[in-house]
């Protein structure tokens, strides 16, 4: 009994020991760690060839997912328990698929007597013993020209059979030639009777040829996809060619502005040269004049003393005493005349005044690479995209390294805006364009230095701003009391950072993109672009901090703005030393604003007297040194909450309560 236990279980322990997508047995059974499902090494390998894409592998059974490392499936563990069994000595034998079952003898299946059978019919489907098999030979009417192979054949592989019905594992005597959809395993008719009668059951035959007409397609249409992606592979080289045949265009084109321009460069070097020779030279002759006059009174002098100092002055009378009297008065007179100890020292505060004035930096280039808008991705389409780029070559006006001028300094208003509501915060959008933030009038609108003005769609409209920050890839981050949103250029949110404050959150970005956060205490926080990380936490020695600003080397500029009093401007290091502030008198407040060239810009908002002086500094180490002190501009003044940002070198924006003013500076 116990035998006949074992051999109904053995083909159990066959199905156990299959791989499940080579159906054959496990070789060097290997485990997914995520689900413990177990294939062979070399059907994952195979499956993992067409998911190189991925850094993980999808569970062909149960869709877990295993994370991959570098070396993929050959990381993976091995079913050492299931290799142990696939390598018993007898396992072969009793449960080793189609061949095993051939190779344990069957037994026939055309009578009911259970001899062993020693010849197989394929038109019949059946195992014969020798008896049925004299049977089958003699009654020649009834089993003419049906096909007979030796059972032993098939065991050493001379013959193969097509097809071979397997026994039901519970009524032994019946073949599984139904398949159940429900249970998705193959089943005998008895079995659908008494445990799948309501379940969808298929033939046996229906559901083979089902399958292998889904299969049968996809090896067509693998083999035409594999055709298919052979020549897209060769038209990729072909159009590889092009490619580099349109790169190579715009190498050329490049390096033939390039000569041009180095020609005018030279040209225009040369050209101002010479302009600085002729003014060297003018100053030149202008002193040689001043040098020439005086050489000439000394001359005048020293002649007119060799006259009147002539050893017969006792004997002067008549005429020769009026000629020697008129010759005194004359020497008196020169003697009288002031020397000039101005004109030299004018003539070099004149040299002193002319200045070289660079052009600005944005105007000394080649051109620029351009392209249409259409995103393509094919490789005829990649050509395409290269060969529409053209090289737009700049404009020659544009080419020159600046001009000699007297030094004149100024700020002019170019355009005042009226708001829309009191403005909360405020940052650059463009060139000449900004965004203001709202938090009563809620929303954000973009004001460009026309006065244009339009609401920026990408977030909701009732939406309170207490400040707001740009990216360089239009990702927008809106703080309100306690916390910043980051938005995607298309208005979805993408990360929230939460940082503790004493008033509302006040934003800038660094020229790398970092978030800077001030949160009127003594802390600027700086983020990674992402917002997800706090890279460094800069202690500040005053407890307002409202505004803060980063220059391209890293140094943090600070301001307390309007609270309390005295408002300052401090620069910082990251570590958190500090140089020396600038400090404004009671009742003034500073306002910085960091440019391109880390130049930093301070407005003195007096709210008293109704007037704004903006100050230029440049930075030597952390301190602060006074470049420029504009003249003072009469602006309309309320709220001593301002804002002020620096679009270009030669564009500010200053912005206070419901007034946007934008400010042409010139140096």
């Amino acid at each position: 009994m116990a035998e006949k236990t074992e051999e109904d279980k053995a083909p159990s322990s066959s199905q156990n020991l299959t791989c499940p997508l080579c159906l054959d047995i496990f070789d060097e059974a290997t485990i997914l760690t995520s689900c413990g499902h177990t294939f062979c090494r070399k059907c994952l390998e195979n499956y993992d060839l067409s998911h190189q894409d991925l850094d993980h592998m999808i569970c062909p059974l149960c869709r877990e997912v295993t994370k991959l490392s570098a070396n993929r499936v050959k990381d993976f563990l091995t079913n050492v328990t299931v290799n142990a069994l696939v390598g018993l000595d007898d396992y072969h034998a009793k449960s080793g698929g189609m061949n095993a079952v051939l190779e344990m003898r069957p037994k026939c299946t055309a009578c009911k007597r259970q001899e062993e059978a020693v010849s197989f019919c394929q038109t019949c489907n059946s195992y014969l013993c020798e008896q049925c098999l004299t049977s089958h030979q003699n009654l020649s009417v009834m089993f003419e020209a049906h096909e007979i192979v030796s059972v032993q054949d098939i065991i050493n592989g001379k013959v193969s059979i097509s097809h071979l019905s397997e026994k039901c594992y519970i009524h032994k005597q019946e073949n599984k030639d139904m398949f159940c959809e429900d249970c998705k395993v193959h089943v005998c008719l008895k079995c659908v009777i008494v445990g799948h009668q309501f379940h969808k059951i298929k033939n046996q035959a229906d559901f083979e040829q089902e399958l292998r007409l889904k299969v049968n397609d996809l090896v067509q249409r693998c083999a035409t996809k594999k055709s298919e992606l052979e020549k897209n592979i060769q038209n990729v080289e072909l159009q590889r060619h092009e490619v580099y045949v349109a790169v190579q265009k715009l190498l050329d084109d490049v390096s033939l502005a390039y000569s041009i321009k180095a020609k005018e460069l030279e040209e225009n070097h040369q050209h101002l040269v010479e302009q600085i020779n002729a003014v060297k030279q003018s100053f030149e002759d202008d002193l040689n004049v001043l040098k020439s006059k005086d050489r000439q009174r000394i001359k005048s002098i020293c002649s007119s003393i060799t006259l009147v100092a002539n050893d017969g002055l006792g004997h002067l009378e008549t005429d020769s005493l009026s000629a020697h009297t008129l010759l005194c008065e004359e020497l008196d007179d020169m003697l009288k005349e002031a020397t000039d100890h101005i004109s030299a020292a004018a003539i070099t505060k004149k040299a002193q005044e002319k200045k070289f004035k660079p052009a600005d930096d944005s105007r000394l280039d080649l051109g620029s690479i351009s392209e249409s808008a259409t995103d393509h991705t094919s490789a005829a389409a990649i050509t395409k995209r290269v060969q529409k780029k053209r090289f737009n070559p700049a404009f020659d006006s544009r080419l020159n390294f600046g001009s000699i001028s007297k030094s004149n300094p100024k700020v002019q208003v170019i355009q005042c805006v009226d708001l829309r509501g009191r403005m909360w915060g405020m940052t650059p959008y463009s060139d000449d364009s900004v965004a203001i933030g709202y938090l009563n009038a809620h929303g954000i609108d973009i004001i460009d230095s026309t006065g244009k003005q339009e609401k920026y769609a990408n977030i909701p409209s009732d939406m309170e701003c207490y400040d707001l920050v740009f990216q360089q890839d239009r990702s927008l981050c809106i703080s309100t009391s306690s916390k910043v949103d980051k938005y995607s250029p298309n208005g979805s949110r993408k990360s929230t950072v939460h940082v503790k404050c004493n008033g509302c959150l006040r934003l800038n970005n660094s020229p790398s993109d970092e978030i800077l956060i001030a949160n009127y205490d003594r802390k600027v926080y700086i983020y990674d672009p992402t917002g997800s990380t706090l890279k460094h936490t800069v202690p500040t020695k005053h407890n307002a901090t409202s505004q803060v600003s980063a220059t391209r080397s890293g140094l943090i500029v600070t301001s307390t703005c309007n609270y309390p009093n005295p408002s300052v401007v401090t620069v910082y290091d990251r570590d958190g030393n500090a140089g020396k502030s600038l400090q404004a008198p009671s009742g003034v407040y500073l306002y910085a604003a960091v440019d391109e060239q880390d130049r930093v810009y301070v407005a003195s908002v007096d709210s008293k007297n109704g007037n704004v002086v903006i100050r230029l500094y440049v930075l030597e180490g952390l301190n602060l040194k006074d470049r420029v002190k504009f003249k003072r501009l009469n602006l309309t003044l309320g709220w001593d909450w301002c804002y002020l940002v620096s679009l270009s070198p030669d564009m500010l924006a200053f912005a206070r309560d419901n007034k946007l003013y934008y400010i042409k500076v010139s140096l």
